[in-house]
Formats: structure tokens, sequence, C-alpha cells
């Protein structure tokens, strides 16, 4: 469990980058980590594709810098990836320091799922067939798997999904993943004070799931992490580390067309950072098993739907909860302040732009002939149609690279460049022997 939890002295205030994939450039790092840092940032929420890396100098940039990145992989149940190339995925994170990977988003809405198998029985036990094997992957390749985030009440109300999900998981016994897994919340005020539902199912008892009496209060605010760490504790018999997500008192009211002034918004917000920074407020402390709160958004394209969310507007301008929460970190000495390392250009990668999507690089054209190694690396190509090549210039242009040959003929600086491009490398590099297995 130790090497689930991140250094006690690490902020727990996190956010949501651009709901993109796109943004990982050196100069998108060079403009936001600034910005980050001035707001006591420790964490960092990235959407996280599947037939590329977020580049390895956008990762170790931001590690370098104190902040973890949460790689998001928002797959649907019932098209998850192939185990062997998620795998490969999380090594290269894993080798990189990213550690927190979440797999999938709200698979307890319907419009997540095919209308006739959302109809079918036991819809959470067949979530937990497709998401156990990619966690467990995730575990034996060094990331911590992290539990999606439900929908709070949802089409199939979230703590009955989640009971149902946890018991499953124990039933199930795989020690590996239990002991590394961290669950994870939307943390949505949606449109509710902060302390609502605050002391879980304990404090509220008669909150059942699709029916709120009038006069109780329930998880869909922002303090549902008291109410998901019951049920693990429950469950587990102990209570899990857990991740906040979309941490939101936005200016756009839940159900109605009013917007929340910008002063209360600004309040609210430093409020709930306030908290996951330790503060004693009149409201309940956050527990130590929270482990970040990531707020909901950074910022956005202005085409983007979630763009009125971004705490930076499209054209750079910030809300006002900005200034309060840098003013108020600089008060504390919880920030560091932009230093001329972090504003420089970083190194240009070789290319972003990743058209191929899986490259077979060769050492030479007289290797790749040899009736020896032709013979051993057909059924490769058979099996996976493969772009061959001999250049690493063209290599880079591929989402997955495959190396064959000895390691003076494409050393690891190859490989290491590769990467650095946002390549998934698989090494093959060897005697015959290895190529063949």
């Amino acid at each position: 469990m130790d090497s689930v939890l991140p250094s006690p002295n690490k902020s727990r205030i996190g956010f949501h980058y651009y709901p993109d994939t796109v943004h990982y450039r050196e100069t998108d790092l060079a403009a936001w980590l600034p910005e980050l840092k001035a707001m006591a940032a420790g964490w960092l929420t990235l959407n996280a594709p599947l037939n590329r890396a977020i580049p390895e100098v956008f990762l170790r940039q931001l590690l370098a810098e104190h902040i973890e990145p949460v790689l998001h992989f928002h797959f649907q149940p019932t098209e998850p990836p192939e185990i062997e190339e998620f795998s490969l995925l999380c090594r290269t994170y894993a080798r990189w320091g990213a550690r927190y990977v979440v797999l999938f988003d709200r698979p307890n809405l319907l419009k997540y799922w095919p209308a006739s198998v959302w109809a079918q029985s036991s819809l959470v036990e067949r979530f937990i067939d497709v998401f156990q094997p990619l966690a467990l992957a995730a575990a034996r390749n060094g990331m911590i798997p992290v539990f999606p985030p439900l929908e709070p009440g949802g089409d199939y109300w979230d703590t009955a999904f989640l009971r149902t999900a946890f018991e499953s998981l124990l039933r199930r016994n795989q020690s590996m993943l239990l002991d590394r897994l961290v669950i994870s919340g939307y943390a949505r005020s949606n449109g509710h004070p902060l302390s609502w539902g605050c002391g879980g199912p304990a404090r509220w008892p008669n909150a059942q799931p699709y029916n709120t009496p009038a006069g109780s209060e329930d998880q869909r605010g922002f303090r549902i992490f008291d109410w998901y760490l019951a049920l693990s504790e429950a469950v587990f018999g102990a209570p899990r580390p857990m991740l906040l997500f979309g941490i939101d008192h936005s200016l756009d009211q839940p159900g109605t067309s009013e917007t929340l002034a910008p002063d209360l918004h600004t309040t609210q917000n430093l409020l709930i950072a306030r908290l996951l920074k330790g503060e004693k407020v009149e409201n309940d402390p956050i527990p130590a098993q929270v482990l970040a709160g990531n707020f909901w958004l950074l910022t956005s394209t202005k085409d983007d739907p979630t763009a009125s969310a971004a705490w930076f507007q499209a054209d750079g301008s910030p809300l006002p909860a900005v200034g309060a929460l840098r003013q108020w970190a600089a008060s504390h000495g919880w920030c560091q302040p932009a230093t001329d390392k972090m504003l420089r250009p970083l190194p240009a990668s070789p290319a972003h732009s990743q058209p191929i999507t899986h490259y077979l690089l060769l050492p030479n054209i007289e290797w790749a002939a040899s009736a020896r190694y032709l013979d051993l690396i057909r059924p490769f190509i058979d099996q996976h149609r493969p772009t061959i090549g001999f250049s690493p210039a063209e290599a880079v242009h591929a989402q997955k690279v495959t190396v064959m040959g000895a390691p003076e003929q494409i050393p690891d600086s190859i490989l290491e460049a590769l990467t650095t491009a946002g390549c998934m490398v698989e090494d093959m590099r060897g005697d015959g022997t290895t190529i063949a297995s």
C-alpha cells in the first residue's frame, strides 16, 4: 500500500488539463507549468490516448517540478484495448516515472453501453470482467490502477454500482490488484453547498439508491468521498486511497439558466483548496485517504463544449479564482514562482505528427533480405502488417515502433529519441532466438 501513496508533503491541489489529447508540446508545457506552480498544484490529470504515448519530456518535467501526472484512458467498456498493447504503454509510462492510470470513465451511464448490453443482467460483473485484466496489466507493469469515477447518481446508481464492483473484486481475490487499487469520484458540487452529504451514510442513513427523502442528503455533492470511502471500508475492511476528479463549483448552475456570481465562485473554490491543504475551516476536514482533488478545468479551446468552465479562458484571461488562489498560495509559501528554467523552451521533439500506425525499424535492407532473418521476421510481418523501413527519421512518425536487429546496429540513443517523440517502442533487438520468441 505504501507504494500507492505520494509523499506526505505533496500538495493535494490538482487540475484537469485540456480536455483533448493534442496539447502536449513543449511550448504548451512552458506556458502552463509556471501557472500550475503559482497555484500550488501537485497533480495534473491528462487525457491519455491509446494509439500513442504522451511525450516523455512532458511527463518528466511535470515530475521534476513535483507535479504528479494522472493518466486517464477513456476506454469504452465494450471496446477495451488489447492487453499486449496496453501493457507496453504502461511499461513505457512507468519507466518515465508516471504512476497513476485511470481506466474507463463513468461506466454507470447508459450512453457508454449498447442498449442490448445494458439491458442484460449482471452489468457490473461484466464491467469487472473487462476492468480487472487491464488493471492487473497496469499493476504488473509498474502502474497504480485507478477504479474509474462514476456519474454521481447516474443511470445505474453509483453507490450501488460501486458496492457490487468492490464485492466482485474482493471475491476474485487478486492480491496484487487489491493492494495497489485506488478509487476515484467526481466531486462536483451539483448546485449544493460544499457541506452537502458530509458524514456519508452513517450520518444520512435514510438516503437510498434512487431515493433521497426530504430532509436527507446524499453523495451527489463535493463530499462524495465520505460515501465512497465508507463503502470501500465496509467491503475491504479499510478505506481505500482515493482521487477526486471534476471538482467544479462552477459558474454554470446545473439544471438552471442561472450563473454563479464570480465572487462566490472564487470564494467556494478557494475554500476547497484550503480544505485540500489541510487548513482548519468551518467544514469537516478532508480525510487523509483522499490523495488529491483535481479542479475542473485548467483551460480549454474556445470551441470545446467545456470552455465555459475553464479557469483560463481560451483567450488566456483568467477567472478571478486564479488570482485568489495564486495570492493565497504565495502568502503561505506554497507556490514556486516561475523560474528561468521553467520558462525556457524545452528541446524540440523530432516530431509531433504520427500518421503511421505501426513501424518495423530494421538495421538495413541487407539485414532484412538475409535468409536467416527473413524467415524469422516473416511471421511477425504477417501478423501485424507494419510499415517496414530502415529510417529512424521515418519511424518517429509512427504511433508504435518495433525495433529489430543487433543493439550495436540500432543503439539505445535511437530508442530514446523515439520515446521522447511520443512513440510506443517495442524493443526486440537481439539474436535470432529473441526475435523468434
